[in-house]
Parts: C-alpha cells; structure tokens; sequence
C-alpha cells in the first residue's frame, strides 16, 4: 500500500514538471523559435525585393537559399539548448516541423534535378510552396499546443499560395511583388503567434 501511494505521489510530480516545462519550453522555444523565423523572413523578403526592385538584376533572388543556412543554424541551436526534459508536445511538435524541413529540402532537390534533365525550372515555384508547407507546419503546432489563434494564422499565407498557383496556372508573369507577399505573410502566421504565444506563457507561469 505504502509503493502505491508513493507510485501516486511521483506521479503527479512528474505530470506537474511536464507541465511546467512545456510551458517554459512555449515561452523561450515555441513563442520564440516563430518570431526567429517570422523576422528573419519578413527581413529577407524586403532585403531581396529591395535588391531586385534597385539593380534589376534578379540574380538577387538567389538570396532566398539563405533560409536554407538559417534553418541549419536554428537546428544546431535547438540541438545545443536542447532540454533536458521532453514532453509529448514538444517531441510533436519537433517532428512535425523535423517533416515540413525535409519537404523544403526534399522540394529543392527535385528541382534542381528537374532543372539539370529539362535545362530549366521556375525556383519561383518555391514561394508558394513554402507558404504551403509553413502554414500547414503552423496549424498543426496551433492544434497540438490548443491555440485557435495559431492554427489558423495561416490563413494570409495560404490564400497568396494559391494566388500565386493560379498565377502560374494562367501563365502570368512572376512579379517581385511576390517577394513583399511572401513577407507579409511570415508576418502574419509567425511573428503575430509567436508574440502571442510568448504573452500567453508569461501569463501561464506568473499565475505559478
């Protein structure tokens, strides 16, 4: 009887340090790790459109493979800060976007193979692809995490996506515009969560 009701006790220990790490991990992880990526994308969209849009030289948007760098950077530092403690949230939400980088990767790779057998590809492809694959990485974090606000913060992102699909669809030109849109919607289903995640977490453990 007496392992039983100490069984109990650790029990809940260990049910309220879970508890208490996801939500320190949704404070200086999650909430931060959407920010890292919004600001740095809505900074690199405007950089390139800048570039682009001055010195008519598209050569420029070659500028996007640098979120490439950046995502192996954010990896090595989620590797070298990594918690001791790990929650089923957040291994969720670690393979889940463990899956959407390899679409990135995986996408790229097809193209360039595509591009060397037919002697040219259209890497603008790329833009509304990745919205595509960001957006659903966003919403299924909102799902797992039970945000309303995160899930279907993609919303922005998924509608230029499909804007941008028919665009090619109709044979319309590729504009740099794209470039702004790209931003704008980062913005919208990153930067805006990742505050809102962050305030939400901060509240969570001033009540503890």
């Amino acid at each position: 009887m007496e392992e039983k009701r100490l069984s109990e006790k650790e029990s809940l220990e260990l049910i309220s340090r879970m508890i208490q790490t996801t939500r320190e991990n949704m404070q200086v992880g999650s909430g931060n790790q959407f920010l890292y990526w919004g600001y740095f994308t809505a900074a690199l969209s405007v950089i390139l459109f800048m570039l682009v849009y001055y010195t008519g030289d598209s050569r420029w948007s070659l500028g996007w493979f640098g979120m490439f760098l950046f995502w192996f950077y954010m990896r090595w530092m989620e590797r070298k800060n990594e918690s001791a403690v790990i929650t089923y949230a957040d291994r969720a939400i670690m393979q889940v976007w463990l899956v959407i980088g390899s679409l990135f990767i995986l996408t790229v790779l097809v193209m360039f193979a595509l591009s060397f057998y037919y002697g040219g590809v259209d890497f603008s492809l790329m833009l509304p692809l990745s919205l595509l694959y960001a957006g659903i990485g966003v919403s299924i974090t909102g799902v797992i995490i039970r945000s309303r606000l995160v899930t279907w913060s993609p919303l922005v992102a998924f509608c230029f996506a499909i804007y941008m699909l028919m665009a090619f669809t109709i044979h319309r030109a590729v504009t740099i515009d794209w470039y702004l849109y790209f931003g704008l919607s980062f913005v919208v289903m990153m930067v805006v969560p990742g505050h809102y995640i962050n305030r939400k977490a901060k509240e969570s453990c001033s009540k503890n």
